[in-house]
């Protein structure tokens, strides 16, 4: 996992910063070799750095459709409250197998111009039923309902959780964990993560500390969308 220079450069955070500011379809064609350089090779790089220690950690993390991907930077706006074209972040993704097309847990690493975040989430998708969540996570936090109170006294103080419950068809973010049977009734989706400044992803031990992260998340994507 060593590495002789960082994956990433502030260029990439300056790239993300004035894609924000300069939201627009003209400034991203006028960019777009600049995006292959700063922001594209360089997560290349991190899917080749990283995917070892993922597929060390559990092999079926590197196998299977859309098992590692990266999030789109263009916005799919017929959907978007906010009507710009392009995303300025990006989301390398470690995705758990799932039978179906439903949605699975994943380990993720995410940069936008202002923060790192490393960790693992989960989301129930469209047809929440036919998730990791419904399918797999709700009915083990029934059988076994002190695990997840477990997980939050291991993690709690390195990491920060929260997740979403769906209201009249609206997302209402839940700071904290959601340790009971009634939680997960109502979850759509959750996210524990450790946040960091991005000065961490310019360093040359980014690698391994996302590796470190990964190793310590690992178990609650096993819990939520894998079989033992």
């Amino acid at each position: 996992m060593s590495v002789a220079t960082p994956v990433f450069t502030r260029e990439t955070f300056r790239f993300f910063k004035e894609l924000a500011a300069n939201n627009r379809k003209d400034w991203m064609d006028a960019n777009r070799e600049r995006y292959q350089e700063t922001v594209v090779q360089p997560f290349r790089r991190l899917l080749d750095e990283v995917a070892p220690a993922v597929v060390k950690l559990d092999a079926r993390l590197g196998m299977g459709r859309g098992s590692a991907s990266f999030s789109r930077i263009n916005r799919d706006i017929r959907f978007a409250k906010d009507k710009t074209p392009y995303r300025p972040q990006m989301y390398l993704k470690f995705a758990a197998p799932l039978a179906g097309e439903g949605d699975a847990g994943e380990l993720y690493v995410g940069l936008s111009a202002t923060t790192t975040t490393v960790g693992f989430r989960i989301y129930g998708g469209p047809k929440r039923k036919d998730s990791a969540i419904g399918k797999i996570a709700e009915p083990r936090v029934e059988r076994d309902p002190r695990w997840l109170a477990k997980q939050k006294a291991r993690l709690s103080r390195k990491y920060e959780s929260y997740w979403y419950a769906v209201e009249k068809k609206d997302w209402r973010e839940q700071k904290g964990w959601p340790t009971s049977l009634d939680d997960w009734k109502r979850l759509h989706g959750w996210i524990v993560r450790r946040k960091l400044k991005p000065a961490a992803a310019t360093n040359a031990g980014f690698t391994r500390e996302i590796a470190g992260i990964f190793r310590d998340v690992y178990p609650l994507l096993q819990f939520t969308s894998l079989s033992k």
